[in-house]
């Protein structure tokens, strides 16, 4: 990504390599630093190691060779010895997704029960409202039950990134952490605001959290929110089966959310165990002649009399591209918007069973994408925004900066904004 700095390394012996995340004293040499005070926390009074050692990393692969170099490693998140005074923002941006309101409930308790901060903003409506809404006062009076609730308590939008009048915000305003929920392009933008910061040499540190219901988000093992659309993907392949079941030829066409990866519709088809096809973008397909989705369907009805097909969001865009006049659009956070997949996809196999075969089908098209969005996360969900909240914090409070919290290999980290950066316009980078 242009103006963004080159990834801080160190390197050690047997091929060690840590991308390591920035830290305030990067830039601000003499910044003062005060003792931590979890161990005086009496819900820490048990705790036999408080903190996480200075040199803990993280493997980003698990899997190696006797002969081969130790590789990459990532920061080890947890609290550090050190922290510092705060005021602190929150702020949502771009789609929902089950838990969004999980990770700012945590932030906020996290803050005031670990750190004993008090001082907690939240901005209404996205990158856009730092400049042009009101901020809420966050306290965990405030956030007490919003993670019963769908949605985002502090409101979204997609766009909006001003990156000047932002930081002009931030400045004005005193605040010295801001915590960045939301996807890859929500993330690219948290990059260019700490790029900004860090020009200007302000004493604040940037800390993204990982949010998109797809599981794209390269780099950790997963992202918040997908567990829960998965187990609500259910309802909708249940009720298609039902649907499907009751009739002749009955077919239950389910459209599943995932942008360019078929995550979700992998996950519920196996956990399904009613669907019978499941088209990816990751795996290419037909519709006519031998071996392609038309022949399947017949061989399926005659076989079973009914069936269920589960699709991508992302799937066949080659083929509509093929029959449909292409269209380079995109949404204000620069994401691709595709053409509805399962509609198209509805009308053509109604099309080709009707002219081609003469079968009598009875077709169910089924879009649950907006009832999944907007459910709350489920108990694990719940249980890893809340671990997810913690690592962005005890970051913070430890003076890191520029980076994004997340899991690698079953162990939170702290990964650098730029290699979020770089794997997300490398798709087949590993």
């Amino acid at each position: 990504m242009a103006g963004v700095s080159q990834i801080k390394t160190v390197t050690g012996e047997g091929g060690y390599v840590l991308e390591d995340v920035p830290h305030l004293t990067d830039y601000i040499p003499d910044l003062p630093t005060y003792r931590n005070q979890l161990p005086d926390n009496p819900a820490y009074s048990t705790v036999k190691e408080t903190f996480v050692n200075v040199d803990d990393a993280v493997a980003q692969k698990v899997v190696v060779h006797n002969n081969s170099p130790r590789g990459t490693h990532f920061r080890r998140a947890g609290p550090r010895q050190k922290s510092d005074e705060v005021h602190a923002c929150i702020v949502t941006c771009g789609g929902l997704c089950p838990g969004l309101n999980t990770v700012i409930r945590e932030i906020v308790c996290g803050l005031y029960h670990i750190y004993g901060v008090n001082k907690v903003l939240g901005i209404d409506g996205g990158y856009r409202g730092f400049y042009s809404k009101n901020t809420i006062k966050l306290t965990p009076k405030v956030v007490d039950d919003i993670h019963k609730r769908g949605g985002t308590f502090l409101g979204t939008s997609r766009g909006g990134h001003d990156k000047s009048k932002i930081v002009d915000s931030i400045q004005d305003r005193g605040i010295n952490q801001v915590y960045i929920i939301g996807g890859d392009g929500t993330q690219k933008g948290a990059a260019l605001i700490y790029e900004e910061i860090r020009r200007r040499g302000l004493k604040v540190a940037v800390v993204g959290v990982p949010e998109t219901i797809d599981n794209d988000i390269p780099v950790i093992d997963r992202s918040f929110g997908f567990d829960t659309a998965v187990e609500e993907a259910q309802r909708a392949i249940s009720a298609a089966h039902v649907e499907a079941g009751s009739f002749e030829n009955g077919i239950g066409l389910v459209k599943l959310m995932g942008r360019h990866s078929g995550f979700i519709a992998m996950h519920a088809t196996l956990a399904s165990r009613d669907v019978d096809c499941c088209l990816i973008p990751e795996s290419p397909f037909y519709l006519e002649g031998k071996g392609g989705l038309f022949e399947f369907i017949k061989r399926r009805l005659k076989e079973n009399g009914h069936m269920v097909i589960v699709v991508a969001e992302g799937a066949g865009e080659n083929l509509l591209t093929k029959y449909l006049q292409s269209m380079d659009l995109q949404d204000a956070s620069g994401n691709n918007l595709h053409r509805d997949v399962g509609l198209w996809i509805s009308q053509k196999i109604n099309d080709h069973f009707a002219r081609e075969d003469k079968m009598a089908i009875t077709l169910k098209y089924i879009d649950p994408t907006y009832m999944i969005r907007a459910v709350p996360g489920n108990a694990s969900d719940n249980v890893y925004c809340t671990l997810l909240a913690h690592s962005a914090v005890h970051g913070a409070m430890a003076g890191f900066t520029g980076f994004t919290a997340g899991p690698v290999n079953g162990q939170h980290c702290y990964i650098p904004f730029e290699v979020n950066s770089f794997m997300s316009q490398n798709k087949y980078y590993t």
